[in-house]
């Protein structure tokens, strides 16, 4: 007979006990039942890292399982793919971890994997009401939080087994915070093999009306805040001065939608005719591969999957030097930084690789090789599953780790397909 798990309101109250872990596991599933559970369906950089990994976890050693705590896009995708998305769709948090407890004790899950602030809240406390052996969480955002949700998921970090950690930037941010548990910094990955595929021309330019010589330049990011976008909308009027056949486009929706179209009419012309605002596009894949400039000026950022699409589309990129994004760009080397926040540094920067074709051309290749080298989904993949394996080992719930030599690779070749981006 299984042992119950504590109720969560024990350990939201920091009552001291020790979690129960099942002490045996059923012979129905000889797999380990592994769930990735997702904050919200939208868009973002978490749910296409969240996507990545769900596509490549090796089937024949995980029984994988996917829930999502909204629906939207990232869930229509993963369904258009054959891949089965629950949805437990209840604002209220009490009522959703009931049924989010349920459902673990139901299906027998033996490792909950955490995906953005609320599923991490949420996930944790159904894990302990359903004593889930191994709970996990990956830490996607490098968003300031308040206290009191600052102190929440420090008290739920001390009933995890293991954090995941796309940057070195975004380790001292959880420390700071107080997060006490083991955790492994795994940056997040893109898939190379779909962005080698030929994408068909997407036809942006004939849309905007830009002339055949024109020099585009794209941001793709979600119209928040954190992003920065209206920097760039700013430095717009200095890019068009250095390069009269200058185009931006904004690729995205969001908060400040609004705000930034008003931003961009009020520039000087002809800089405010040279902003177009795309809204979400299912094309973003061919719209990268169409610009000429790729920025991404943050003014915080965990890591930045766009940026990294970019790269191994081998557009040349500009970034702002925050977060984890030193981390992936060397500047001069793989793409150029600049200082966050900075219009005119910004306009320097963007008006340089527009005047230089050749530095454009050598900084996209070198990109590309960075994220071959560094940040493929095959390396993300593997080392989530050896982090998997060492905590399903110290769970009971594997004999032994991986086989060496074992690597992963996408179920039926799913994430080689072109497909609507999110």
């Amino acid at each position: 007979m299984r042992r119950r798990g504590p109720e969560h309101e024990a350990a939201i109250g920091g009552a001291a006990y020790v979690r129960h872990r099942r002490i045996y596991r059923s012979r129905s599933h000889p797999r380990p039942r592994v769930l990735q559970l997702l904050a919200t369906g939208g868009n973002g950089g978490a749910q296409e890292s969240y996507t990545g990994l769900l596509l490549r976890l090796d089937r024949a050693r995980y029984d994988v399982r996917a829930v999502s705590l909204s629906a939207g896009s990232a869930v229509q995708r993963l369904r258009r793919l054959g891949v089965t998305v629950d949805v437990i769709e209840e604002l209220d948090d009490e009522a959703a971890v009931r049924e989010l407890a349920a459902y673990l004790r139901r299906n027998e899950i033996d490792l909950v994997h955490s995906h953005m602030f609320r599923a991490e809240i949420l996930g944790t406390r159904a894990a302990e009401a359903a004593g889930t052996p191994v709970i996990m969480a990956t830490v996607h955002s490098s968003r300031v939080r308040s206290k009191d949700d600052i102190a929440s998921l420090a008290l739920l970090t001390k009933h995890m087994d293991r954090l995941i950690i796309p940057s070195s930037s975004i380790v001292a941010k959880v420390r700071a915070e107080g997060r006490d548990t083991r955790y492994s910094v795994i940056p997040s990955g893109v898939d190379l093999d779909r962005f080698a595929t030929a994408v068909a021309p997407c036809g942006l330019r004939r849309e905007i009306g830009m002339p055949s010589d024109g020099l585009l330049i794209g941001v793709v990011a979600r119209l928040e805040r954190e992003k920065g976008h209206r920097y760039l909308v700013e430095a717009m009027p200095r890019i068009v001065a250095a390069s009269p056949v200058a185009w931006l486009v904004i690729v995205g929706d969001g908060s400040l939608a609004g705000e930034l179209r008003e931003r961009a009419a009020a520039l000087p012309a002809p800089a405010r005719d040279r902003v177009v605002f795309t809204g979400r596009r299912d094309d973003v894949a061919a719209v990268t591969a169409d610009l000429d400039v790729a920025v991404l000026p943050s003014l915080r950022e965990a890591q930045g999957i766009s940026l990294l699409e970019a790269m191994a589309r081998r557009r040349p990129v500009v970034a702002s030097a925050v977060g984890g994004i030193p981390e992936v760009i060397t500047d001069g080397v793989d793409g150029l930084l600049v200082p966050p926040g900075d219009p005119q540094a910004l306009a320097a920067a963007v008006t340089r690789l527009l005047a230089d074709p050749v530095l454009r051309r050598h900084l996209g290749d070198a990109g590309h090789r960075t994220v071959a080298e560094r940040f493929s989904i095959d390396a993300q993949v593997r080392r989530t599953e050896d982090v998997y394996d060492e905590e399903l080992v110290r769970a009971g719930f594997l004999a032994t780790a991986r086989p060496e030599g074992k690597t992963a690779g996408p179920p039926g070749g799913r994430a080689a397909l072109e497909v609507p981006p999110i």
